[in-house]
């Protein structure tokens, strides 16, 4: 009897101790921050910082129409707000992407007529880092050390497919700053699309010493040192051992007068055979790769 009365007496502190419990949240749970909500209305916002926060976090969960609405309130509030200009242009990039495969999968694509002579306008993703490229450019006024800001202008350039320029952002950031690992790896990129391979090859050693985990870095750099071997051992068709060649034995079968003669043992070469063009299946459309 005594051991069942115990029983019901420690059944009934614990039930106690966890009505306790779950109706006053601890001090833990009450340190605990909750992700904030962005605001129903994207005219709601009037803080343009606080919507360029809402705007990333929305993109990076996917909700991209959302976060153009939100990011375009930014920059409405603050025109020279830089990062949300370039997170549009991302924003934009991937709707733009969506809609082309879209168009691809229809039946009846729509053409432009051959002798149409107006111009296509611009997408908004080339619009809006355009808008990016400007106000990187008027913080590097205001302040000429900053190096963030080279590198999000060289960034910018290197998504409107400007590479000079993007480089020369870039090389300037990491003057500025040449311990970042992600400044070097993104001038080494764009050094490899301007197939400046060994410069690209000493940049990334860089940025792999100063973050051996740097996968993307290691895989850039042998991506450059591959194409650094392939250059040193192609033959251009200006070569200069191959014109040396040529001149010498061209100067060796002239006569006095200027009449060239061959010589008695040339064998004229054998006349090329026809090729069959090789059928090759098509091959997928390639996609880029999410940024």
């Amino acid at each position: 009897m005594f051991k069942v009365l115990a029983l019901v007496v420690l059944f009934a502190a614990a039930a106690f101790f966890a009505a306790c419990s779950g109706a006053e949240p601890t001090a833990e749970n009450a340190n605990i921050a909750t992700e904030p909500t962005p605001l129903a209305n994207a005219a709601d916002y009037t803080d343009a910082n606080l919507a360029l926060a809402d705007g990333v976090r929305l993109l990076e969960n996917g909700e991209t129409e959302r976060a153009i609405e939100i990011l375009n309130r930014a920059v409405e509030i603050n025109p020279e707000l830089a990062e949300a200009y370039f997170r549009l242009g991302i924003a934009h990039s991937l709707i733009e992407f969506r809609d082309q495969l879209a168009a691809e999968d229809r039946v009846e694509p729509t053409e432009t007529p051959a002798n149409s002579k107006e111009k296509p306008a611009k997408p908004q993703s080339v619009l809006a880092f355009e808008k990016a490229v400007e106000a990187y450019k008027k913080l590097i006024d205001a302040n000429a050390e900053d190096h963030n800001a080279y590198y999000n202008l060289g960034r910018s350039y290197n998504k409107l497919n400007e590479d000079e320029d993007a480089a020369r952002a870039l090389r300037q950031a990491v003057k500025l700053n040449p311990d970042d690992t992600e400044y070097q790896r993104e001038l080494g990129a764009v050094l490899i699309k301007l197939a400046k391979y060994s410069e690209a090859v000493g940049v990334l050693r860089k940025s792999v010493e100063l973050d051996a985990d740097n996968i993307e870095a290691l895989e850039l750099l042998e991506k450059a040192e591959a194409g650094q071997k392939r250059v040193s051992f192609t033959v251009m068709p200006g070569d200069d051992r191959r014109n040396a060649n040529s001149n010498a034995n061209a100067t060796a079968n002239t006569k006095p007068d200027g009449d060239t003669k061959p010589p008695a043992n040339t064998v004229k070469p054998p006349e090329p055979r026809p090729t069959r063009p090789q059928q090759t299946p098509p091959s997928a459309a390639n996609r880029p790769r999410s940024n």
